[in-house]
């Protein structure tokens, strides 16, 4: 079993910069990928970026492209969302993913373990 859990959420200005971050811990050998994914209120949850275990390979949805960042540290079972140009519109509950698997998947059915979702907020 792998626990994830996420950290980092808040409240910033639009325009602004947060990181998250997201710890595995448990059975963290069979961890491979591992990607954030986003939902507001009423709408469905999304993908927002993907990391292989080595790093070599990343995903991002659409509409964060060229404003987040996702990295990892495998020796600390850790990965990052650096975000910032925040809008608005990214104001969302942000769950961290993991799945045993090393292709970054799109598709929240492809992970196996979730986190809580830690809370992200942008004012306008």
């Amino acid at each position: 079993q792998v626990q994830v859990l996420e950290s980092g959420g808040g409240l910033v200005q639009a325009g602004g910069s947060l990181r998250l971050s997201c710890s595995a811990s448990g059975r963290t050998t069979s961890t491979h990928t591992m990607a954030w994914f986003r939902q507001a209120p009423g709408r469905e949850r999304d993908f927002v970026a993907g990391i292989s275990w080595s790093g070599r390979n990343t995903d991002y949805g659409d509409s964060v492209k060229g404003r987040f960042t996702i990295s990892r540290e495998n020796d600390k079972n850790t990965i990052y969302l650096q975000m910032d140009g925040l809008k608005p519109e990214d104001t969302a509950v942000y769950y961290c993913a993991a799945t045993q698997f090393g292709t970054v998947f799109r598709q929240a059915t492809e992970y196996d373990w979730w986190g809580q979702g830690t809370q992200v907020t942008v004012s306008s």
